[in-house]
């Protein structure tokens, strides 16, 4: 509240700087008649502007090159706009805590994908394309300190007009956005090799070694779009890189994969990680990658959790029995584990980050996750389950996952 007055403060002492400098400029006089000459001045001032700048604009005297810089008034005007903008509509928002390692991992590895092109990392500063852009996108660990996590928040989800920085893809997901924000708050602390590490889990560092043609061509066996884009989240062995944020695909259904990548392709399952990479596939590479992912062999689940963790134990009551007054269903009916006949597209559960199907189960329930054709019978459930019911499940269905060695296909 008292950030937030004195933003108050701040806004209206500008304001009241610029009427007394006008005011003086132009000198109104006392009473009525002095009120309206200076109401005329003001009037005849803005009319002349206005067609001054038209006649500027018919002319095509403005330029409009990138290839040149802005003015340093319009620099100035713009930066001052922009940082005030950002000031006054993030009042009131607040940060979560940025420290979490998952949520590191999540944003560098969407930065490389995203965002390196046009802000650059360790190895590569300044991109040779992004010089040439007016204004010249910063490299951002020079940059970052002079913003709040929570403006770094509303400028990576509404991008910055008059540049060329986007907005978030998926509005609906602030939980991404601030996983970019986490990553780039650690971002001036990383020099080139622990960028390298944190953006590609280790897994492109190791084949820095290989021959340019080995780099350029994906590993034997997996499809290019894999080598591209999946195996950096979800890994050569579909593990999601065990740190939680990324799903476990290794073992699920080709109709799920397919099906879901789908969805993002369309808008329909929102995440602006994977919405924009999906987009990218054709038919043939959806298919291609539902293929490798779901052909990854897992050792059989558990079909009893090796703990007696309450929670864990509450969990397998719900995912087995139901909640009859709260008209949950029986989760294992759909989603597993067992012998009964369900829908291939219908996710199995059994095994995976209970973090990651704590945040689905979050996402259905603020109405934010979207999906295929059945993600109408998710919702109802979602939002009868309580915040607790949420993490028992999850952490139920994280206790059946069978010890797993890496593998390459």
């Amino acid at each position: 509240m008292k950030q937030m007055k004195l933003r108050m403060g701040s806004i209206r002492l500008v304001l009241r700087r610029f009427l007394l400098a006008l005011w003086s400029l132009l000198g109104p006089a006392p009473g009525w008649p002095g009120l309206k000459r200076w109401l005329l001045q003001v009037a005849t001032l803005a009319l002349l502007a206005g067609v001054g700048g038209s006649i500027f604009a018919v002319s095509g005297l403005a330029s409009i090159k990138a290839s040149s810089d802005h003015w340093p008034v319009t620099e100035w005007f713009l930066n001052f706009a922009m940082s005030r903008s950002v000031a006054t509509h993030t009042l009131g928002v607040k940060a979560p805590a940025l420290n979490a390692r998952g949520m590191v991992l999540k944003g560098a590895t969407h930065y490389e994908i995203g965002c390196f092109p046009c802000h650059g990392n360790p190895a590569l500063p300044h991109p040779r394309i992004a010089r040439e852009m007016t204004p010249h996108p910063p490299y951002l660990p020079r940059t970052i300190h002079e913003w709040k996590p929570e403006e770094l928040f509303y400028i990576v989800k509404h991008g910055v007009k008059f540049t060329g920085m986007p907005a978030w893809p998926a509005q609906q997901r602030d939980d991404e956005v601030w996983a970019m924000v986490a990553f780039l708050q650690e971002f001036p602390k990383l020099n080139e090799q622990e960028y390298q590490r944190l953006v590609s889990g280790g897994e492109m560092m190791d084949r820095m070694d290989a021959p340019m043609h080995a780099l350029w061509a994906a590993p034997e066996g997996m499809p290019r779009p894999v080598a591209d884009n999946c195996e950096r989240c979800h890994g050569v062995d579909g593990q999601g890189k065990g740190a939680g944020v990324f799903p476990k695909l290794a073992g699920q259904s080709r109709a799920y994969l397919e099906a879901s990548l789908q969805a993002f392709a369309r808008g329909e399952r929102h995440s602006g990680i994977m919405e924009p990479i999906a987009a990218g596939l054709n038919e043939d590479e959806i298919r291609e990658v539902a293929r490798f992912y779901s052909s990854l062999s897992l050792p059989e689940p558990t079909s009893k959790p090796a703990t007696s963790d309450k929670s864990v134990s509450r969990g397998q009551a719900i995912a087995h029995e139901g909640v009859l007054n709260q008209r949950i269903p029986i989760c294992v009916e759909c989603h597993g584990p067992g012998g009964n006949p369900r829908n291939p597209v219908y996710p199995t559960l059994a095994g995976q980050y209970a973090d990651y199907l704590a945040l689905q189960l979050e996402l259905f329930t603020n109405d934010v996750r979207g999906g295929s054709e059945y993600v109408h019978l998710m919702d109802p459930i979602a939002h009868r389950l309580t915040v607790q019911q949420v993490q028992d499940l999850a952490r139920y269905y994280e206790s059946l996952a069978a010890p797993v060695a890496p593998q390459t296909p």
